[in-house]
């Protein structure tokens, strides 16, 4: 690729290529290649002036490393048609300040046309909106801001003040273009915020000896006729057919229902449902990088149905003012019988500010989340979360570390503790839980093979996994499970190791070949450094009752309690204990959130008022819950999205006051004579726009200070 440097600092470089050689759709490629390279942090691309803008992490990174990169861009790839067909052509941005120069120009070079084409062109301007307030009238919409400004236009005509009827048709489109881009603007930021490619998928493969291997690569690499493994749990990430194994899919997200269907090979998957149960290797047909965008995009036009309650109220709150503005411009006119005041009363209104500041607020606020990492599936889900006075957490991966470790192994019936470790890794290595991953990140410490020789894992929620070994039941899972359910004779020291595990605060995992007990592990899991802080920050923001419900023994639940300061535990729970618990607050009154990360939390986050997910969760645990976190902010995200949530319905509401001050004070003016029908649009615009900038305003940057001053050891790891 042909590129110079155009400027560098340690973390940050500017890149300029060549436009002559590389096209747009070439550039977007290699933005899609250079993002998913570990060490960067954020790219952008500018398409008019050809450069790219990076930010990288120093620990990892070099400028010697980005040159690399930009070498390596060679033919092969910038020339691979299905590379290239895989990115998106990007658009040309739109200039607000060329349209309002183009709108400006083209409204006085019409004052200097002959008569007869300023009358034609000056009705082809004015008549659309004059329309438009009949047409509200028509539906009984009589107190609607249209019906404002046709009546302010038709009062000019009439007067033959043909000159403000143009001046203020000119003003309102010149409103309406910089509200449309305000909120097309916001709607395209959070759109970029939230869409990432670099989710990572098993692509399957062979070595050269023929075996089939796998190996995780991100989403943006997958091309057409690629072959992905997709398991219990987990999203399907492209549009495919299934070549081998079966699976039970939920395909709610495309066609709405909520029953789960059988894929075997042959049939055709989609990108965006979810894996439930079993196994299935997918040829691509379409990868699902494009869906993806349509997914997000999705979501942020259902984010606009779930609006929070201020939004609602300043909506409301609008259609009722619009009838004061006639009563006062009305009654201007019977007193004063000046139609120029008249129409200045007119020309301001309440509507467009209120309902273009109150969603404008709710986006940025997304916006703003999505870039502390925290990903939010519609506004009422932030405003819920400051309501709430319960938070329920899961405790694997949520309180406690994401990266519990294998502290021992207790081996019987014969077996040595490496041949129940291998045994216990290829069971565990199709799911993504952090026990899971515990166990399979010991046997490879540990150098041991595993190979697949087990028929169809199958995963029982909440209580392990059984399969077929060797023509024997082989089971891992929990005490419950392996003893209660599965009747599984007891080991003579158990009671001693459990008793050890207790006092020590780790979690067992036991298993079973059989009806044999055959190993046993001790999992040591802390509880994340921040827990107990942000706990306690919870508390002092009004939250009521912080409960942990986990499936771990009682020692693991009693340590993790301890640690945190959890107000209230409950272990050895089902998935069912959960929902049932948080059903029952709910019916007490109480606005509850459930924190998970694990396939068995998803019941739980679907039942809470607010579903929140960690940012390592299973695939099915993100898409069930309303709000997911990012894996590196871990609690703390929890504590920032309770404060945006208070922080956003307070910004709506002093909006909404000043707004009703800002506008009646010019309706005033007007009917005094200080400004004309047309200052007053010009003012009423002016001021819509700066109350919808107001709404773009970050707001946890507001707050920073003083929580990292209070409380600033509060909340950080």
């Amino acid at each position: 690729m042909d590129f110079t440097v155009k400027h560098s600092l340690p973390g940050r470089i500017r890149i300029c290529y060549n436009k002559k050689t590389i096209t747009k759709r070439q550039a977007a490629l290699a933005y899609s290649l250079l993002s998913v390279q570990e060490g960067m942090t954020n790219i952008s691309v500018n398409y008019t002036t050809g450069s790219f803008l990076i930010y990288y992490d120093v620990k990892k990174l070099s400028e010697k490393h980005i040159r690399a990169y930009f070498m390596a861009l060679s033919d092969k790839y910038l020339n691979n048609q299905e590379m290239l067909e895989s990115v998106e052509e990007p658009k040309e941005q739109e200039s607000l300040l060329f349209d309002l120069a183009q709108m400006t120009f083209t409204h006085y070079f019409k004052m200097i046309l002959p008569l007869p084409v300023r009358l034609v062109l000056r009705a082809f301007s004015l008549g659309p909106r004059i329309i438009n307030g009949i047409e509200h009238l028509l539906k009984g919409e009589v107190f609607h801001s249209e019906v404002l400004d046709a009546t302010a236009i038709s009062m000019a005509l009439i007067t033959g003040d043909t000159r403000t009827a143009s001046n203020i048709n000119f003003l309102l489109n010149i409103g309406d273009t910089i509200e449309e881009f305000t909120k097309k603007k916001s709607y395209s930021d959070l759109a970029d915020r939230l869409i990432s490619q670099n989710d990572q998928v098993q692509l399957v493969g062979k070595s050269e000896n023929g075996e089939q291997t796998e190996k995780t690569v991100p989403l943006s690499m997958i091309k057409k006729g690629d072959i992905v493994a997709v398991r219990t749990g987990s999203v399907i990430p492209v549009d495919g057919s299934v070549i081998k194994g079966e699976a039970l899919v939920n395909q709610a997200t495309i066609t709405g229902e909520p029953l789960a269907v059988e894929k075997r090979e042959g049939n055709t998957v989609f990108a965006g449902t979810i894996l439930q149960e079993g196994e299935i290797f997918v040829e691509v047909r379409a990868t699902g990088s494009q869906t993806k965008v349509q997914n997000i995009l999705q979501m942020i036009d259902n984010s606009q149905n779930l609006k929070v309650s201020s939004q609602v109220r300043s909506e409301n709150l609008a259609n009722q003012l619009v009838k004061y503005n006639f009563l006062l411009s009305l009654a201007t006119f019977f007193v004063t019988g000046n139609i120029t005041k008249v129409m200045a009363t007119l020309m301001v209104d309440y509507s467009c500010a209120m309902k273009l500041a109150a969603p404008i607020a709710v986006l940025s606020a997304m916006k703003e989340a999505a870039g502390n990492g925290i990903l939010v599936k519609g506004g009422k889900f932030l405003e819920n979360a400051s309501l709430a006075d319960t938070v329920v957490f899961d405790k694997t991966g949520t309180l406690t570390h994401a990266s519990p470790k294998l502290a021992e192994i207790f081996a019987y019936g014969g077996h040595s503790k490496e041949e129940v470790l291998a045994i216990a890794a290829c069971l565990e290595e199709h799911f993504t839980h952090p026990i899971a991953t515990a166990i399979v990140k010991a046997a490879e410490e540990e150098k041991l093979l595993h190979p697949e020789e087990h028929a169809k894992v199958e995963y029982i929620v909440a209580h392990g996994i059984a399969t077929k070994l060797h023509g024997k039941k082989v089971l891992i899972g929990s005490r419950h499970f392996i003893f209660e359910d599965e009747k599984v004779s007891e080991s003579s020291d158990l009671s001693e190791i459990q008793k050890n595990a207790l006092e020590n605060g780790m979690s067992l995992l036991y298993l079973a070949e059989e009806k044999n007990l055959i190993g046993i592990f001790a999992i040591n899991d802390p509880v994340r450094k921040n827990a107990a802080k942000i706990i306690k920050a919870l508390h002092s923001s009004g939250i009521k009752n912080c409960v942990m419900i986990t499936g771990d023994d009682e020692g693991a639940a009693k340590n993790a309690a301890r640690l945190t300061k959890i107000d209230h535990y409950i272990s050895r729970a089902l998935p069912e204990d959960k929902v049932r618990y948080i059903e029952e607050e709910k019916k007490k009154g109480h606005k509850v959130i459930m924190i998970g990360d694990g396939i068995n939390d998803a019941p739980a986050l679907a039942a809470a008022d607010t579903g929140i997910a960690m940012g390592d969760c299973a695939d099915i645990t993100g898409e069930t819950a309303d709000i997911v976190l990012s894996a590196e902010d871990g609690l703390l995200g929890l504590y920032k999205t309770r404060i945006l949530g208070s922080l956003l319905m307070e910004k709506i509401d002093t909006n909404n006051r000043k707004i009703v001050a800002v506008n009646t004070s010019l309706m005033f003016l007007g009917l005094l004579g200080f400004v004309s029908p047309s200052i007053a649009a010009l003012l009423h615009n002016a001021s819509t726009i700066a109350f919808s900038l107001k709404a773009m305003q970050p707001l946890l940057p507001e707050v920073e200070p003083e929580v990292h001053n209070s409380r600033a050891t509060s909340i950080q790891e």
